[in-house]
């Protein structure tokens, strides 16, 4: 289910996506919670349904609400269905209060589920059977398509924001319930619930990335750690007998990072924003409270949370579907902003504007210096290290520091940001082992050799990172140097040599750093001035940064893009564009200047004269009779593909409007010139008109395979990079000449992805027509 709903379009403004994810988070908790009683684990009379109450009572509101919008947004299948998983589990939950009740009900619900099913598929099977000829009511998928797209994109832009939001129901529902009573204690029933509901949060995250809402993403990160930490401290009472104690200084942080999120959210959705206030005073009551999940005010905070959550997630997945939205106040946040000369809301296609080339990922540094905030403040926590689980730091490190790093990691890479990459992938390794071993209980008490060579690794690795960091920007370059900090505190604990206090101060500066770097991203995503500036790099080279210039990367699968970088080419620009082989530089043939400066950028070496590329032979046609005809039968029969023909020079050069700057291209003998087999780049010159081109990577260097590459090599000399990624092939195209075809003998200059056998064979059958 939950794979279903992942592979759901996020054009598409259905229903389905919180349907399929929400049903699949319940299944996930119920079926652990069954083998748990079905293994003995709950052994206690009440414990089982103890155990399944609190689940069941917020998955049976959440897919009421979600039945209820889908029976306004018309959607009557999926409601149908919703009404009767939601119905099947309020038996259930009457079931359990009293055991007067007989299965029947619970029974009923889930059989109409399965004829719903079952008419489902049948009306599926019909449909493909008569090629769509046939279709039950509710199961024509091409009409319903039609009706999305005829509703041009009205849903909300994170469809994956209302599951999340009743997830955090979920949570708050296993506290809530222990509140008032419902449940007579918490133990670790409860814990399939909270980790199912802190893993789908998780993937939520990830998915609200994909959906380009980075602050969304965020929060949702940081209340998956709450439901992970809450899950473990659960679990905690099997090993020790008494109750975990928690890190005050942490949770304050966290209150703090929940706040300054909640006043940018604003800025987005004041609705949501307003939302995460209650998040603050959860972690606030969680400070207040030594016993932590366990202690009535928290307990509290969660009833609040449930019955906001449930008003958050219906404005949602209203929003979802309606044509009329319930509107989240972005309207007058903008308004207000729009008398303020200081602060200016990003906004339009740069919103999300990746380092290099295109992504499918909004900027994820927000969540990943958050994270290490997070991690650093949990080593200042109180207690015993030594004894095994003694503390509930293992969450806040491991998961905090290390799994959700590794996303921003992740993240950071796809977006082209190598160095950030390399060192958020290197630190989360670096958490997840440390709390792992030293707060797992794995250190133990003998410290060894072994223990400081691998600590020593870290520092070598993270020495490199720091000297990279000096031609990036000053706040990485100390982000990554108090890291060194920390590192060299682990390596003198490692040793027997750690002064008293030096582990607090390290982690309490390299916190600090990363606070103000989480300030730093929050604000120059939100707003376009650098409210927080991260400084200029501290060592400036010639060649490096080459991408910090204003060269435009646009994706090559939007066709919006294609005629962009056109408009360039015919106003004098030139361009990197991908190919059917490598990537190459190119000029609009109608701007001899254009021409000249493609030239100059490459200093073309005398061997390697630029080339002309065409979309079709009817742009030479008014120049046909200067051709003879077997060669234009022979270029006829090989393009479009992969080969170069090197032709006779002639006045057929001068029709394509190059001037002087003909000079540039070819020999005075010949010039070279083909039909690309790529729908991109022939649609561009349909655009454009004939174009030169060079390969784009200095003269002498290899061929450039990726737009990354070009962006290196050339970013600072070309106009724009038409991002298409990897090039299908990483051999260059077969260069043939054709200066004495006539006679019956052609020569090869470069044997490239097309073998000879091939091209003579062309040629064979064009002198037999």
């Amino acid at each position: 289910l939950c794979s279903a709903g992942i592979r759901r379009s996020l054009r598409n403004a259905s229903l389905l996506v919180p349907l399929l994810l929400t049903l699949s988070a319940f299944w996930s908790g119920y079926g652990v919670i069954l083998i748990l009683a079905g293994q003995g684990v709950l052994p206690g009379p009440g414990d089982a349904r103890d155990a399944l109450l609190p689940g069941l009572a917020a998955f049976t509101l959440a897919l009421l609400l979600e039945a209820l919008v889908g029976f306004l947004s018309r959607e009557p299948l999926l409601a149908l269905l919703a009404a009767a998983v939601s119905l099947a589990g309020a038996h259930e939950v009457a079931l359990l209060c009293s055991s007067s009740l007989g299965p029947s009900a619970v029974a009923c619900s889930h059989l109409s589920v399965c004829l719903l099913g079952a008419y489902f598929a049948l009306g599926r099977i019909l449909c493909f059977l008569t090629e769509g000829r046939v279709a039950l009511p509710g199961t024509d998928l091409a009409e319903k398509k039609a009706q999305e797209q005829g509703r041009g994109g009205a849903g909300s832009s994170n469809p994956f924001a209302a599951p999340g939001l009743l997830l955090n129901m979920l949570s708050a529902s296993v506290f809530g319930c222990r509140l008032l009573g419902v449940t007579h204690r918490l133990f670790l029933g409860h814990v399939p619930w909270l980790w199912a509901a802190g893993t789908f949060q998780i993937g939520i995250c990830v998915l609200s990335f994909r959906a380009m809402d980075a602050l969304m993403a965020t929060a949702f990160g940081f209340t998956s750690i709450l439901k992970l930490a809450g899950g473990y401290c659960l679990l905690y009472p099997a090993w020790q007998p008494e109750e975990p104690s928690f890190p005050t200084p942490f949770l304050v942080v966290f209150a703090i990072l929940f706040a300054v999120l909640a006043l940018f959210l604003s800025l987005q959705s004041p609705v949501d924003g307003l939302y995460l206030l209650v998040f603050v005073a959860y972690c606030i009551a969680l400070a207040c409270s030594p016993r932590g999940f366990f202690a009535g005010g928290p307990q509290g905070v969660a009833v609040a949370i449930f019955v906001v959550s449930a008003l958050v997630s219906l404005v949602h997945l209203y929003n979802v579907r309606a044509r009329a939205k319930i509107p989240p106040g972005k309207g007058a946040v903008k308004a207000l902003l729009a008398h303020s000369s200081l602060l200016k809301l990003r906004e339009g296609p740069d919103l999300h504007a990746p380092y290099l080339g295109y992504s499918k990922y909004a900027d994820a540094e927000v969540l990943a210096y958050a994270c290490s905030v997070l991690a650093s403040f949990a080593l200042t926590a109180t207690g015993d290290p030594q004894a095994p689980l003694a503390t509930v730091v293992i969450p806040w490190v491991v998961v905090a520091g290390g799994i959700l790093k590794l996303l921003g990691g992740s993240v950071a890479f796809a977006r082209g940001k190598t160095l950030e990459s390399s060192a958020f992938i290197l630190y989360a390794v670096m958490w997840i082992i440390w709390g792992l071993t030293r707060f797992g209980g794995l250190y133990g008490t003998a410290r060894s050799f072994h223990t400081a060579v691998g600590i020593v690794a870290f520092m070598i690795f993270n020495s490199f990172i720091v000297f990279c960091s000096l031609f990036l920007n000053m706040a990485w370059f100390f982000y990554s140097l108090t890291f060194m900090l920390i590192t060299v505190s682990f390596l003198l604990d490692a040793i027997h040599a750690l002064p008293t206090g030096y582990d607090i101060a390290a982690t309490l500066i390299f916190g600090l750093v990363s606070f103000y770097c989480f300030l730093a991203a929050l604000s120059s995503s939100t707003f376009e001035g650098c409210c927080f500036p991260m400084g200029r790099p501290l060592v400036q080279l010639s060649g490096v940064g080459a991408g910090t210039t204003k060269c435009l990367h646009l994706p090559a699968r939007k066709a919006s893009s294609v005629k962009r970088i056109a408009d360039i080419l015919r106003n004098g620009g030139t361009c990197g564009i991908p190919t059917d082989t490598v990537y190459v530089l190119v000029a609009a043939c109608s701007r001899p200047d254009a021409v000249e400066k493609a030239h100059r950028s490459k200093r073309q070496a005398q061997d390697r004269p630029m080339s002309l590329w065409i979309s079709s032979l009817k742009q030479l046609e008014p120049a046909k009779h200067l051709f003879t005809p077997l060669l234009w039968d022979f270029m006829e029969a090989a393009w479009p593909s992969p080969i170069s023909l090197v032709i006779p020079r002639g006045e057929w050069v001068d029709f394509l409007g190059m001037k002087d700057s003909a000079k540039y291209v070819g020999t005075p003998q010949s010039v070279a010139i083909r039909i690309p087999d790529c729908s991109v780049t022939t649609h561009l010159i349909d655009l454009v008109g004939p174009i030169v081109v060079t390969s784009a990577n200095p003269t002498g260097e290899a061929d450039t395979t990726h737009h990354n590459q070009v962006y290196a090599k050339l970013g600072d000399k070309v106009d724009a990079v038409l991002c298409g990624g990897p090039s299908p092939e990483n051999i260059a195209s077969t260069v043939v000449d054709c200066t004495k075809i006539d006679s019956g003998n052609i020569g090869f200059f470069r044997v490239g992805i097309i073998p000879k056998s091939q091209v003579l064979q062309i040629l064979e059958q064009v002198q037999k027509k």
